[in-house]
């Protein structure tokens, strides 16, 4: 997630997916699942993550999802040390025909303001999400629903354009699916953040007791939450926010936090790793980290003086030939990210590396001359001046070295000019999808385990980029992939796909990486499992 006639336009098969990447985090050595007891004190987390809404139509983004997994209740979510999904808030849910799935809620939900959760508030969550839709939210993963009707107060039934969705359960248990308070939100438009605080609108492991947005954040735990991860652990959890990664190590070295979780530079993991006052906690990856081209406004684009696709494909293809995924992942991120030559990451069914195979020097190296014959043949002057646009907060302190790696490799050929800027990220997460930035930096934290996942909302013909590219071949294999029963045929249908979104360069993807958690010696309980859902209910001190 960062974060339409298509959108989501249907899901996947992901058992598959999700157990490999299970298996992955515990080859890890993903996170510890020790149930040390409860405790009635306070533990802090430390975060440089920003929120943007807690609205769920509102953000799409990581540091938002991450307070949304803490207080509101899922019909369908993942317990610790999985990413398979089970009934949450539902005692039971299942298809009842190929276009329909039937959710059957428990009996006495509530939120924390006393409103019951009933049906009702159920179809409100998905029916604002859909009438929304906004730009900066994860409608998008809801292409494939057509209605949703409240048979009784504790019945609901998911009507699906496209049948046989095998990804349909773990889309309720995504960013999109949240279930919210309809005497609290706004059935058009996004709710603000202190009338949702104010509303007690929750009803997951925690309320929020405080919010000072994007500076701390005030957690008890919800004594009336029925779902399928269980009484919180500890009471009352603080999450702290820091503008600078350097404090965050500084704190959780020092005590004066519990839990550092996202986003420790490479630099300060190593360091900590050798620090006897902490643990430091690696879980599974499936977060990915790419370069994103506006197809109106890069150079040569559709909206540009001297618009030519020819052109701008070559510029595209120029930058593949010439970044070193290798040389950012050693020289930035000691190894903590990995070169990702594809669009699905490794260890997800269905990855190829058709990156390293159709541009640089073929084995995953630049190739200089290659990009050159790439500009030449097009009859592109070079340098190419290009306006990169990077992310100094939301995606850690690194970002800045990465993206200046990026420009000395392009600039070192003499093919390219970068003038290289940053944003910070609530601007950052505006201007991206209003046409400013030709390129600019994105992070990928998925929804759930699958390559759908890393497909259909960066690819479709109306996509969360919002970046222009529409490609119908590729919307079609997106739409066919999604209901293909047969495994072997799917992973055909997923690796024409990359292939395809290959030719083009919508993004160029750099780097796959680990999930990350620091604590204190005496802390226990971190989630760092295949669902990508770091659980404050699990955690205990002392």
């Amino acid at each position: 997630m960062t974060s339409t006639t298509t959108k989501r336009v249907f899901g996947a098969v992901a058992g598959t997916a999700a157990f490999a990447l299970v298996l992955t985090g515990c080859a890890q050595g993903g996170g510890d699942s020790k149930d040390s007891g409860s405790s009635s004190g306070t533990l802090i987390v430390g975060t440089t993550d920003k929120v943007t809404f807690l609205d769920p139509a509102g953000s799409y983004d990581n540091g938002s999802f991450a307070v949304m997994n803490q207080v509101y209740p899922f019909l369908l979510n993942s317990v610790q040390g999985t990413a398979d999904v089970t009934p949450d808030i539902a005692e039971s849910a299942d298809f009842t025909s190929p276009t329909e799935y039937t959710v059957v809620l428990k009996d006495g939900l509530t939120f924390a303001n006393g409103n019951q959760l009933t049906s009702s508030d159920v179809k409100f969550s998905f029916d604002r999400q859909l009438a929304i839709a906004d730009e900066s939210g994860p409608s998008t993963l809801l292409g494939n629903l057509a209605s949703v009707e409240a048979k009784d107060d504790t019945t609901v039934v998911f009507t699906l354009k496209n049948g046989d969705d095998q990804t349909f359960a773990q889309i309720l248990s995504s960013p999109a699916a949240p279930i919210v308070d309809e005497d609290v939100f706004s059935a058009d438009s996004v709710t603000p953040d202190q009338d949702i605080v104010d509303g007690k609108a929750f009803a997951g492991q925690y309320t929020i007791k405080s919010y000072d947005f994007n500076n701390l954040v005030s957690f008890e735990a919800n004594p009336d939450y029925k779902g399928n991860l269980g009484e919180a652990k500890t009471k009352n959890i603080s999450l702290k926010y820091y503008t600078d990664a350097s404090n965050l190590k500084l704190d959780v070295q020092e005590g004066n936090i519990d839990v550092a979780h996202r986003s420790l530079s490479a630099t300060d993991i190593a360091d900590l790793e050798n620090n006897d006052k902490v643990n430091v906690e690696v879980g599974p990856g499936g977060e990915t980290r790419y370069i994103v081209f506006n197809f109106n406004t890069q150079p040569f684009g559709a909206t540009t003086p001297e618009a030519d696709p020819t052109k701008a494909l070559a510029v595209r293809q120029a930058v593949a030939d010439l970044v070193d995924r290798a040389e950012i992942a050693e020289q930035v991120y000691k190894g903590t990210y990995l070169p990702l030559y594809s669009y699905v990451p490794d260890g997800l069914t269905g990855a190829t590396t058709v990156l390293k195979d159709m541009y640089g020097d073929g084995e995953g190296g630049p190739d200089a001359d290659k990009a050159a014959a790439a500009l030449s043949d097009a009859g592109v002057a070079t340098p190419v001046v290009l306006n990169l646009q990077y992310n100094p907060d939301h995606y850690g302190e690194s970002s800045g070295d990465e993206y200046a790696l990026v420009k000395s490799q392009l600039e070192a050929t003499g093919l390219f000019t970068v003038n290289l800027q940053s944003t910070e990220w609530v601007t950052y997460s505006k201007d991206r999808t209003a046409d400013v930035y030709p390129a600019y930096q994105l992070g990928w934290f998925p929804d759930y385990s699958d390559a759908d996942n890393y497909l259909t909302p960066f690819f479709s013909t109306e996509n969360f980029l919002s970046n222009h590219y529409d490609n119908p071949a590729v919307n079609d294999m997106i739409v066919k992939q999604a209901s293909e029963t047969d495994a072997d045929a799917r992973i055909k249908l997923i690796g024409d796909i990359q292939a395809a979104v290959a030719a083009d360069l919508s993004t160029v993807p750099l780097l796959q990486g680990s999930q990350v958690a620091v604590t204190g010696k005496d802390v226990s309980g971190t989630t760092l499992d295949g669902s990508f859902k770091f659980r404050y209910g699990s955690l205990v001190k002392g």
